[in-house]
């Protein structure tokens, strides 16, 4: 409908003032109409006439269309529409613009490392990072969701350490004595202990380093058969294993998982061959990005032992993706703590391969924190594990005297990660996440039920056209909030914000609920004009919580 409405109202331009301009239309609150716009502002230098004169002109103008049920001149240029009755309803159920059809995307987010337990981070990551992927896919993108994690480095160097203590050497067969239950955890504890040794012994430390390099020989040797190596392989896939599992239980999925050791190689290369071109430089037997002669940090890309950084990694992992998928588009989500980290990256990429590097956007959140609690840290072992998250969240379900069903959980953790603005630090309260009463997942959840239950209660669900009655005042904001749901998806995407969904329907919610109590539908003589606008609410809050992944059930 925005789109109809500027096209009326540039053709209407041209018509007057003979000047070609796109119209930008903006959403007012209700009391100033359906839509907004001060073009006319933009207008006067373009004509003789004063901005207030302009919109008076255009104004008049708009007036016969048929779209346009009233005009009104505002301040020193502004004009504000309201729709027809008719063009309200005839806007429902409108699809968002396709801007991103024909055009291949890559998101990548949650990025565990195996080795280690999944922590609340990488939970929220997952959640984020596949609605941001829907939104995509909302606008006509052709999505690859991938993941992308350290299976080489000192982090599993310091794990396998402690896991060949855990089995009195490099003994692969006594791996069979973990039961599946506790694989995850116990390689999360071999990694704690491994990383303490590293910072307080140091003759641990040196085992450590000596160690990655084993294991680093491991890939460049596809070796599989030494015992070392079949301990490795073995933890590697328990590992992998559980994220699988866990992503499922969550409803995220992944196309593909670019380990580490797949990208070290491209990464290696690419900085080597750029060495040559003056792209890095030499020091104290590394490879360094000067990153200072443009005001950014300088870090080491391939260290003194010839090893790969996480740098060196992540230009592999750009190459790999662009191989892979020649992307018009890659979005990383990742938390705040390496924002510095991935500007000196992309810069450096960006010499080299500009194109790769501009296509490339880094979104950025911050930490996870419980209500009432600190900071976290995987390698002192008191990180929040992403399974108390949703077992926290089971427990306040039930005390809030619920079920402790998966899907209400489900609903509770994503939409209070979802609902907070990308970018800052996100206080989770498991109480309030599960509240039917405020802002919430199953609140939500609950809205649909209700809707829905209205539906089945008739016996003609269908009714006449809806366009068949005008709409009283209640019946109009109910409709010309629903008209707005396919450009809050537009906005939603070309800003990379999910929480303008959940901003969206929360509102949406409240505007049903104040129509309702106003508006008997079951028996009233305009029950099949109001069974209309329950139904297109219903799907509306149906569409916007499948694009945040939030389960849609049919009773609560």
């Amino acid at each position: 409908m925005r789109e109809e409405l500027a096209g009326v109202l540039n053709q209407a331009i041209k018509e007057l003032f003979h000047v070609e301009i796109e119209a930008e239309l903006t959403r007012p609150e209700e009391q100033f109409g359906d839509y907004s716009t001060n073009v006319a502002l933009q207008l006067a230098g373009h004509t003789s006439k004063s901005p207030k004169e302009v919109a008076e002109a255009l104004a008049d103008k708009l007036q016969s269309i048929e779209m346009i049920s009233k005009t009104e001149v505002a301040g020193p240029g502004f004009i504000n529409f309201w729709l027809s009755d008719s063009a309200l309803l005839a806007s429902l159920g409108q699809e968002p613009a396709k801007k991103w059809a024909g055009k291949s995307v890559v998101v990548e987010y949650s990025d565990p490392n195996p080795f280690k337990e999944l922590h609340v981070g990488h939970l929220y990551d997952g959640i984020v990072g596949d609605v941001i992927a829907n939104l995509y896919e909302a606008m006509g993108g052709k999505v690859h969701r991938v993941n992308f994690g350290g299976d080489v480095g000192l982090h599993v160097a310091k794990a396998m350490w402690a896991i060949r203590r855990k089995l009195d050497g490099e003994n692969p067969e006594k791996l069979s004595n973990v039961s599946e239950e506790e694989r995850a955890k116990w390689l999360s504890e071999a990694y704690v202990n491994g990383a303490t040794a590293y910072d307080e012994d140091e003759s641990a430390k040196v085992e450590i380093i000596e160690l990655n390099q084993r294991i680093y020989k491991i890939h460049q040797d596809d070796d599989h058969d030494s015992p070392l190596a079949k301990v490795y392989w073995t933890c590697r896939q328990w590992s992998y294993d559980y994220f699988e599992e866990f992503y499922a239980r969550i409803g995220t999925h992944f196309e593909k998982y670019y380990p580490e050791s797949t990208t070290a190689p491209a990464g290696l290369s690419a900085v080597k061959e750029q060495l040559t071109k003056g792209v890095f430089e030499e020091s104290d037997g590394a490879v360094i990005y000067n990153g200072e002669v443009h005001s950014l940090h300088t870090r080491v890309f391939i260290n003194s032992k010839g090893l790969p950084t996480y740098e060196t990694k992540d230009i592999g992992l750009a190459l790999c993706k662009w191989q892979d998928y020649h992307f018009d588009q890659n979005t990383i989500l990742t938390g705040n703590e390496i924002v510095e980290y991935m500007k000196v990256v992309l810069a450096a990429l960006e010499k080299f391969e500009p194109e790769i590097a501009k296509r490339t956007t880094h979104l950025t959140h911050g930490m996870v924190k419980m209500a009432g609690g600190g900071k976290m840290s995987s390698r002192k072992g008191n990180v929040i594990r992403a399974v108390d998250v949703l077992d926290m969240t089971s427990e306040a379900v039930k005390a809030a005297g619920g079920k402790a069903d998966e899907p209400v959980m489900l609903a509770a953790v994503k939409y209070a990660f979802l609902k907070q603005r990308l970018g800052a630090d996100i206080i989770f309260d498991p109480n309030e996440s599960v509240s039917l009463q405020g802002n919430s997942g199953p609140y939500l959840q609950y809205a649909y039920v209700r809707a829905d239950s209205i539906i089945k209660k008739s016996t003609n669900p269908e009714g006449v056209e809806a366009s068949s009655k005008e709409l009283n005042p209640s019946e109009r904001n109910l409709v010309r909030k629903m008209s707005e749901y396919s450009e809050v998806v537009e906005k939603a995407t070309d800003e990379l914000l999910p929480s303008h969904i959940c901003t969206y329907l929360y509102e949406l919610a409240q505007i049903f609920n104040r129509f309702y109590e106003g508006n008997r539908v079951i028996g009233d003589e305009r029950q099949e004009l109001r069974l209309k606008l329950v139904g297109s609410y219903a799907r509306t809050l149906k569409e916007g919580l499948q694009l945040l992944n939030i389960p849609v059930l049919d009773k609560m």
